[in-house]
């Protein structure tokens, strides 16, 4: 008796999605390609050739910057349409990378080490510094952004499989 469920296809994957849930699941094709919806959308997920993916889509670090990107440039939007200020277009650069913690007395040591994240945010249009200022600050209050900078719990259980 073998202790594994069949697997699940992209459609019953999405299917089964409940409202705010996220589900993400092996691919079944090369070594890292992952399935991931949400119920509406089926996206997928992939780690470069170099490092034995078959680059399919984005990977991880990358789905993470896209999600703070997206999440700074539509609250932006947001903001300014409300002003009614002729805002054109934001354009959200984003890298991470890992460093050392400044001044670390031991840098040796992995909590010696932190990810930073750099963002540039373009704002095109006719805006005036203050506008341009005050949509920057917006901006760094995304809830994506929120999100990352606030302490973070991750709860995980483990699900029984069924036969």
């Amino acid at each position: 008796m073998t202790n594994s469920a069949a697997r699940r296809d992209a459609s019953t994957l999405q299917a089964s999605a409940s409202a705010g849930t996220i589900i993400v699941a092996s691919a079944g094709m090369g070594a890292f390609r992952q399935l991931m919806t949400d119920g509406r959308h089926v996206l997928l997920g992939d780690e470069p050739v170099a490092v034995g993916g078959d680059d399919a889509g984005p990977g991880p670090y990358e789905l993470l910057l896209m999600a703070l990107g997206s999440c700074t440039s539509m609250t932006i939007n947001l903001y300014a349409a409300r002003k009614k200020w002729p805002l054109e277009q934001v354009v959200v650069r984003l890298r991470q990378e890992r460093v050392h913690v400044d001044d670390c007395a031991n840098c040796e040591k992995s909590d010696a080490m932190l990810y930073r994240i750099e963002k540039s945010v373009e704002l095109i249009g006719s805006l005036d510094e203050v506008q341009r200022a005050r949509l920057h600050e917006i901006g760094e209050r995304c809830p994506v952004h929120r999100t990352l900078t606030s302490k973070i719990e991750i709860r995980s259980t483990r699900v029984p499989t069924s036969t």
